[in-house]
């Protein structure tokens, strides 16, 4: 049977005249990883701090674990566990003295050993945390986040500000969590990442959500056409798509995308490049993903100016 370890039911946060959330209602299972996804202002912060009780809300319910939030904070905090945005740490500890000081900050029987090998640092453990990389550092963060061992594991923007591989690393840590049957509730601004990690995703504009599902159910279900990418391409290629009525989505830089409606149509469009001897270096064929999705639906990209820099 399925357990919804958290339940969001008609949350609503008013600051004065602003309704910062605005009767959201969601539930997380155990054991997934979920997505919560928000452009600035969205309402997604207030929410997760709301759902780690640190902040109280107008109305509606949360409950985690089976327990409201309102009635039962104590015993909560001791079954979760939170990885703050920027987590920062002592500069002169080592990796290993890091975890052991926050296990001791919390009171936690904390095997350190395997604390350290499930967030893969043991070649690091002697390090001193001012010395460490930032893929590191972060995964430093994590381990503390788990010196309780938590049930549920809120992962504020694990990967902001680090390079692919770095990036990577910290989701090989994450779906190790999961395979320890941990419950991960993550906010990211990289689409990718709540592609290949979340199990449901959660959007959230103007303090309402405005798309739950998985990716494949949110993108099936917003678009009904396939984007063919034809690059190198000559310039025939834009007028036999408009001949079969296919919408251009884009040319640049000698590479047209057009929306298909189907297979078929993909197949009739390929035959008529080949048909008409048109010139071409590959093409691409996919569904549109997350991102796109994402700006359809708010209008806006996730990832700001600031945050494209960082990366």
């Amino acid at each position: 049977m399925v357990e919804d370890v958290i339940k969001v039911k008609d949350l609503v946060k008013v600051y004065g005249e602003l309704r910062a959330v605005d009767s959201i209602t969601f539930d997380v299972e155990k054991g997934e990883v979920f997505a919560f996804l928000g452009p600035n202002g969205a309402g997604k912060t207030t929410t997760v701090e709301m759902i780690e009780t640190l902040r109280t809300p107008t109305s509606g319910s949360i409950e985690i674990l089976g327990m409201d939030v309102k009635k039962n904070r104590p015993e909560i905090l001791k079954r979760i566990g939170i990885l703050p945005q920027d987590f920062s740490s002592f500069d002169r500890l080592t990796v290993e003295e890091t975890i052991k000081y926050y296990a001791d900050l919390f009171s936690a029987k904390c095997d350190v050993e395997k604390l350290i090998k499930l967030v893969n640092l043991g070649e690091h453990r002697k390090q001193l945390y001012m010395n460490l990389s930032g893929g590191l550092k972060q995964r430093v963060g994590i381990a503390v986040s788990l010196v309780n061992d938590p049930e549920i594991v809120f992962l504020d923007e694990p990967t902001t500000g680090l390079d692919p591989r770095a990036r990577h690393d910290v989701w090989d840590v994450i779906s190790g969590l999961k395979k320890e049957g941990k419950t991960i509730f993550l906010t990211t601004h990289y689409m990718e990442e709540a592609e290949v990690l979340a199990d449901y995703i959660g959007i959230i504009s103007k303090g309402k959500i405005i798309a739950y599902g998985t990716t494949n159910e949110l993108i099936d279900k917003h678009f009904k056409t396939i984007n063919v990418t034809i690059k190198g391409a000559d310039e025939d290629v834009s007028q036999i798509a408009r001949t079969m009525g296919m919408p251009i989505k884009s040319t640049e830089n000698g590479n047209v995308t057009v929306e298909a409606a189907g297979n078929d149509q993909i197949v009739e469009f390929l035959n008529s490049l080949k048909a008409k001897g048109v010139s071409y270096m590959s093409m691409d064929i996919r569904k549109p993903n997350l991102e796109e999705l994402f700006l359809v639906l708010t209008g806006e990209s996730l990832i700001t100016e600031e945050q494209e820099a960082k990366k």
